[in-house]
């Protein structure tokens, strides 16, 4: 089982920064995939950004301003949030995802975390 907590989450002005931490219970080096989602209020869950292999993934309206960046010794993963904006505000999910093959099968199991409020501020 794989847990994920978030933190730094806060109210900000627009044009501010903010840092988000995700702690993981399980080593970040051995999942698949590990990002970050943001639901607004009456929307769906959409990618921020993400760590996929080697590759980074953002959505487009962060590139440029988001970054994302993981501590393997100590299982935290980062979103540096720069220049902020009002429709950058949600709640800032981690996820992760855990593949394991069986040889036979893969299996893939998606992790969340409970969340953290961002609010941007004009």
């Amino acid at each position: 089982q794989v847990q994920l907590v978030e933190s730094g989450g806060g109210l900000v002005q627009a044009g501010g920064s903010l840092r988000l931490s995700c702690a993981v219970s399980f080593p970040i080096f051995a999942l698949h995939d590990l990002g970050w989602y943001r639901q607004a209020p009456g929307e769906q869950r959409k990618l921020v950004i993400e760590i996929s292999g080697d590759r980074t993934n953002a959505a487009d309206p962060v590139k440029g301003r988001f970054t994302v960046s993981r501590d393997n010794a100590k299982n935290t993963m980062y979103l540096q949030m720069n220049s902020l904006k009002p429709e950058d505000t949600g709640v800032y999910y981690c996820h992760g995802v855990l593949v394991s093959d069986y040889g036979s099968r893969v299996k893939r199991d998606d992790y969340w975390g409970p969340g953290t409020q961002v609010t941007v501020s004009s």
